[in-house]
């Protein structure tokens, strides 16, 4: 069947000596719909066979060409409109500065339906020495000048949060007919970073709370560069001859760079940059029982552990839970004395609680130290530990592991290490016997375990920064960390529109193009910077 180009419909990309007339364009807009129509009337009569899948292709294209077209035919007047206050042939003032209008010039934009081109006029700036000028159009349209339409670029950096840049890319040559490159994608994802830390800053509350904030910290290490992986990478690179075949690649590629020593046993390649993430929410109280999660919140930041509780400190008073205000708050964390020191500092009238998984596993640590692994005597001992713990009686369970401690000999096979791994548990217990009333806690409903911050560090983290073969530098993996922390949490709509606006009222302030991409990250943010 024959298929109708889109091509012959719409101007995308070619160079033209001069702007098409509107005239013109509002018949080009005809025509591709007009071509829409017949697409669909031809198949529909055709004799043949017909595959939707051929008529939905052909008719994605066409509408693409129909998109393209409506898209040039509204910049085309909306430049008649802009310029009617800038008159050919006279001085404009405009910011205290003097201009002349030039002929207008073709550009090439990049939109969510291909390549438009589309002419605009130029208004130069005369002064002695002056090389700079704007062009109004774009400035009061909020066009980029990288060529891209925001809502492109705004979409390859949503789903850089999800995927690998240059899946990203391959996604979307999917879903629109042109597509950023991955060093483009990489430079949107490090210029709309620049906005993520005021974002959370002056990100409004939830109007309808719970009446119990429930406040989760972690931590999590991704891989990151070694200082000799960055120097090779950052290096010149030496022009190398065609592998003689793709089987020959990896062999060559050895040769080329010094050999790694062997790690030992328990080794770590990773060289981990540790990130702290905050997960908090409210609970409500309906009869009797606290419902939730509500409002869930989440960051992490690759700075010190003081800066992301610091930030937390801040949104819970936002969300007037502030100090003095008689309102619940609890913290659960794993046992952490970094974790457990800054929640005393920044919730000081919080209810702090200890992972009950993280004081189990010492149970069963303990427990192991007494019996044969896998043995029924095992399990029950551990179970009844539970139970106590569950009822309250930590120091009941102390005295039971101090009184078996006691009775393993110094000396022998292996009771050294039962001995230290008893008295372990006992240390760990003893030291947080008063965060781990967990009868209480359950009797007043609240959180025993911290599953939602360990689930969002492996939705968040884990699943975008922590695979085989990544390396990043922090500052870089910074900017990625906050924005999938945006998007995890249903906010990306509402802040990629917010970092428009920054950018699109700062261009009309200074009369000039804005440009989204970023060559170089922010520095990781300083401890002062959330106070």
């Amino acid at each position: 069947m024959a298929t109708i180009s889109p091509l012959s419909l719409v101007r995308n990309g070619n160079v033209e000596a001069a702007p098409p007339a509107l005239a013109e364009l509002r018949a080009a807009v005809r025509e591709a719909a007009d071509a829409v129509v017949t697409c669909v009337e031809t198949w529909a009569d055709s004799d043949d066979d017909v595959a939707f899948v051929d008529v939905e292709r052909e008719v994605r294209e066409l509408l693409f060409a129909f998109g393209r077209t409506i898209i040039v035919l509204f910049l085309a007047l909306r430049e008649q409109r802009v310029m009617s206050a800038y008159p050919a042939g006279q001085r404009t003032k405009v910011l205290g500065r003097t201009f002349r209008r030039a002929p207008p010039t073709g550009r090439n934009l990049t939109s969510m339906f291909g390549v438009v081109r589309y002419w605009r006029a130029y208004m130069r700036e005369i002064a002695v020495g002056a090389r700079t000028g704007f062009h109004p159009l774009d400035v009061s349209l909020g066009l980029t000048a990288e060529r891209f339409s925001w809502n492109v670029l705004a979409s390859s950096a949503w789903l850089a949060t999800k995927l690998s840049f240059a899946e990203a890319r391959d996604v979307l040559t999917k879903l629109i007919p042109n597509a950023p490159s991955t060093e483009v994608i990489e430079k949107l994802v490090l210029g709309l970073g620049h906005f993520a830390e005021q974002w959370f800053r002056e990100r409004p509350p939830p109007e309808d709370d719970g009446d119990v904030l429930i406040i989760m910290p972690d931590g999590k290490g991704i891989p990151t560069a070694l200082e000799e992986e960055l120097r090779r990478r950052r290096g010149k690179r030496r022009r190398r001859k065609p592998e003689h075949s793709p089987r020959h690649r990896g062999r060559s590629k050895r040769s080329r760079h010094p050999t790694k020593p062997r790690r030992k046993k328990g080794d770590k390649s990773k060289n981990a940059k540790c990130a702290t993430m905050i997960v908090m929410y409210t609970l409500r109280r309906e009869g009797g029982r606290l419902v939730g999660p509500i409002n869930k919140w989440v960051y992490a930041s690759f700075a010190p552990k003081e800066h992301a509780f610091r930030v937390a400190r801040l949104e819970a008073n936002k969300r007037g839970f502030t100090e003095g205000s008689g309102r619940m708050v609890q913290v659960v964390s794993d046992g952490d004395n970094d974790l457990a020191l800054l929640a005393a500092k920044y919730f000081p009238s919080a209810e702090h609680t200890i992972d009950f998984w993280h004081v189990d596993e010492y149970l069963w640590e303990a427990g192991r130290a007494l019996y044969q692994e896998g043995s029924k005597a095992l399990r029950v001992w551990v179970k009844k530990q539970e139970r106590e713990l569950f009822e309250g009686r930590v120091g009941k369970i102390l005295d039971e592991m101090r009184r078996r401690h006691a009775a393993i000999p110094k000396t022998g096979p292996g009771n050294k290490g039962r001995r230290k791994r008893l008295s372990d548990a006992i240390g760990y217990i003893e030291k947080r016997a008063d965060k781990i009333d967990y009868g209480s806690l359950r009797r007043r409903d609240l959180e025993i375990s911290t599953g939602p911050v360990e689930g969002a560090i492996k939705h968040v983290i884990g699943r975008r920064q922590d695979h085989g073969g990544m390396r990043w530098i922090p500052e870089r993996a910074e900017a990625l960390l906050k924005l999938r922390c945006i998007e995890v949490m249903g906010d990306w709509d509402r802040f990629q529109r917010v970092a428009h606006d920054k950018l699109h009222r700062g261009s009309q302030l200074v009369a000039r193009r804005f440009r989204l991409q970023r060559d170089e990250p922010q520095e990781l943010p300083h401890i002062a910077e959330a106070a």
